[in-house]
């Protein structure tokens, strides 16, 4: 599913002037976060949504560069693969060990003009939230 606008695997993130980010939430977060943001980052999809339930991380990354996605992830290997493969896609990284799906949508909703400010910017593809 193509993402027909751009702005939080996240997967998961006003017009103008502010660009919307479609997210792509990672398997290791819930797919109940792609409808919670729903109306803030909208054409998001978890990596079940693109058939992407058991793929790689490298498989996550191409469908996400593909398809003009934002990662947003739990999972460290993706600052790592930006590091070898540079940007985009973009990589939202969630620092936070077992916390509930409540925690990081309240983590992630604190920051969306964090978000919104990352996306508009060209110099940095990872932004960590602790």
């Amino acid at each position: 599913m193509p993402p027909t606008t751009n702005i939080a695997r996240w997967s998961y993130l006003c017009e103008t002037p502010v660009r919307r980010i479609p997210s792509g939430f990672d398997n290791n977060l819930s797919p109940s976060l792609v409808r919670c943001f729903a109306e803030v980052f909208p054409n998001s999809a978890h990596c079940v949504d693109a058939g992407l339930s058991e793929g790689s991380d490298l498989a996550v990354w191409t469908f996400a560069k593909d398809n003009g996605f934002t990662l947003v992830t739990k999972d460290s290997d993706f600052n790592a693969l930006m590091t070898l493969r540079g940007f985009p896609p973009r990589v939202i990284c969630i620092r936070r060990a077992n916390c509930s799906t409540k925690e990081i949508e309240h983590l992630l909703r604190q920051n969306i003009p964090l978000l919104h400010s990352f996306e508009k910017q060209n110099a940095d593809g990872l932004l960590i939230l602790l």
